[in-house]
């Protein structure tokens, strides 16, 4: 039976890694979470349950896209791509500084997928009026998403994953990772703009028109501030982050709707919605592995390994749960590494060992995250595309570099305090 289940799991995650033919990956998730069901490996019960586990995810996602599509609708991307050429004066290195400081600020405050899908776009249209090279700018979008997605708890959906229901506080969270992050993206940067060198020695144009932003594309921009204030507020105060998320979005897109006098459906229309059913569905293979056994295995040597020093523990699980996300994406990687730290009870610094392994672990390769799966499908839209071998070939410097600077920050904190 374990056999079984292995297998089915195996390749419901290969398909959502691969996509065979071109298929969505939530054909090859919710296929194989339903034949866990049917075969009767996993009952219907436990099924229910573990999709139930990820409501808050859900609730966090719907609203980050919510907020994603009104921010593209209103053109506010677009406004601020086109403000960083006028700020670049026609210099690539300062136009390349400046998109990776924007893609920060978007991953920090309204996640990586929204620096991966909606302002990649924009940056590449203002790379195209402006004439500069894509590839350096593109891989800041993508990179960035990722390396700057532990700055807080709402950076990246991964984290409600990794630490379940015992998130920490928004206190607690930044004395843990401000350091760690502030390294990743830093080292993540200079990777990159050495990488790039010979692309961003081309001069650019500056003299690319900036498109005023509307009286909506300001209140857009006023939502996105407030709901980024109440997740902190949120975050601060211990409060689940899914529900808050969601009704201060849906705040923001009713009163962008009444200011334009039009119904909203046009911003329901661009929301992913598929990621719900993908994500509930990687609940329930973990439910699977549960129940073969596999998850006991890694916890027993989780906590084993823990007994004899958190530090080596920390450092290996953060490292091995990195690349691993390469081979099944960090999603289903941060469920069951989730799953694995809470289950063995082990010390905070190994459980946000893990975390940055599961956030900064897929800038290795375009299959490491969802985030980046939708940035290539992203471009792609626009007529463009970034191989998966120049991706792996940019990634193999920075990740790893990034990795051991946050994991030895992780270190020299734990060790400072006790």
């Amino acid at each position: 039976m374990p056999v079984v289940i292995y297998a089915i799991s195996a390749m419901a995650l290969l398909g959502v890694v691969l996509r065979p033919w071109r298929s969505p990956e939530v054909a090859w998730a919710v296929a194989g979470a339903a034949a866990l069901v049917l075969f009767g490996l996993v009952p219907w019960s436990k099924a229910a349950a573990a999709v139930a586990k990820g409501t808050d995810v859900y609730l966090f996602l719907i609203g980050m896209m919510l907020l994603s599509a009104m921010a593209e609708r209103e053109g506010l991307f677009d406004h601020l791509a086109a403000i960083c050429v006028a700020k670049a004066r026609a210099s690539a290195p300062q136009l390349f500084f400046l998109v990776y400081a924007v893609g920060t600020v978007v991953t920090a405050f309204m996640s990586n997928d929204a620096t991966a899908v909606v302002l990649t776009p924009a940056v590449l249209a203002v790379c195209r009026r402006a004439e500069a090279r894509p590839l350096p700018y593109l891989l800041a979008c993508a990179l960035i998403a990722n390396a700057a997605s532990f700055v807080l708890p709402i950076s990246n959906p991964a984290n409600l994953v990794v630490f379940g229901d015992r998130l920490p506080s928004l206190l607690s969270w930044i004395s843990r990772f401000l350091l760690p992050s502030l390294l990743s993206i830093a080292v993540t940067y200079a990777a990159l703009r050495w990488l790039s060198r010979h692309d961003l020695s081309v001069s650019i144009r500056s003299d690319v028109e900036v498109p005023p932003l509307s009286p909506s594309g300001q209140l857009a921009a006023a939502g996105i501030m407030l709901t980024a204030l109440v997740l902190l507020g949120a975050s601060a105060f211990g409060v689940s982050l899914g529900l808050p998320t969601l009704l201060a979005s849906a705040a923001a897109v009713v009163a962008i709707s009444i200011r334009k006098r039009e119904a909203p459906w046009p911003v329901l229309e661009h929301v992913s919605w598929s990621i719900v059913p993908l994500v509930a569905s990687l609940f329930v293979i973990v439910e699977g592995l549960q129940r073969a056994g596999l998850l006991q295995v890694l916890t027993e040597a989780m906590r084993s390994m823990a007994a004899r020093s958190s530090t080596a523990a920390a450092m290996a699980a953060g490292t091995i749960v990195a690349f691993a996300c390469n081979l099944m994406n960090n999603l289903p990687a941060g469920l069951i590494a989730g799953s694995v730290v809470i289950g063995a009870g082990v010390d905070p610094v190994v459980q946000s060992a893990v975390a940055i392994g599961i956030d900064l672990g897929p800038n290795l390769s375009v299959t490491g995250s969802l985030a980046t799966i939708l940035w290539l499908v992203a471009l792609r839209k626009q007529g463009e595309n970034v191989s998966g071998w120049t991706f792996l070939k940019t990634g193999a410097v920075a990740m790893p570099a990034a990795l051991v600077a946050s994991l030895a920050a992780l270190w020299a904190q734990s060790a400072l305090t006790g």
